[in-house]
């Protein structure tokens, strides 16, 4: 019964990869299926932690992608509005997906939460991480997208999920070779 249940949780994730696309038109599904993915969900472009994470995965991206690992972006901006962030972290050749209502972020298997933007910004994990440079470094703008979103990074794998992490603050920092599994 167990491997049942374990089926339909694959096949039930593949659906739902099925229904999203890329910037370039590419289903989520035939890049599952092609390679290994890490798939990193942004929050705003207006967020420093965001602006962090295209840096790190840019500085790790011969890395991932030595293992096999194919990065994917997720982010709630229109595909005009992420071109520019893409660009100036050298990420602009890799597969992204404008997803504005946040669907793919709401996906069970992800389940990445929400939060108040403004009391968060008062947990001291996120006020560290400022005062320890995303702020000074990465800056802030002005917010055009969903600062309510939770961000995430999933490795997935022959249509599954093999490791996730879902941010607890906005501050937190995954270890993206640990989640390929080159770390």
């Amino acid at each position: 019964m167990a491997t049942g249940a374990h089926q339909s949780n694959r096949s039930n994730l593949a659906d739902s990869l099925r229904e999203f696309h890329t910037e370039a038109g590419r289903s989520l599904l035939d890049l599952v299926d092609e390679s290994p993915v890490l798939l990193v969900f942004l929050r705003h472009f207006a967020c420093a932690f965001c602006a962090q994470a295209l840096d790190r995965v840019s500085q790790l991206r011969s890395q991932i992608e030595a293992k096999g690992v194919r990065p994917i972006f997720v982010h709630l901006g229109s595909p005009q509005r992420a071109k520019p962030y893409f660009d100036y972290y050298n990420l602009s050749t890799v597969e992204r997906i404008s997803n504005p209502d946040a669907t793919l972020y709401q996906v069970p298997a992800f389940g990445l939460s929400r939060t108040n933007p403004y009391l968060h910004s008062l947990n001291p994990a996120v006020l560290m991480g400022w005062l320890k440079g995303a702020l000074f470094k990465y800056g802030i703008g002005l917010i055009k997208e969903d600062a309510e979103q939770m961000p995430g990074v999933f490795f997935l794998k022959e249509r599954r999920i093999v490791r996730a992490f879902r941010h607890r603050t906005i501050a937190d920092e995954p270890d993206y070779l640990k989640l390929v599994g080159a770390g």
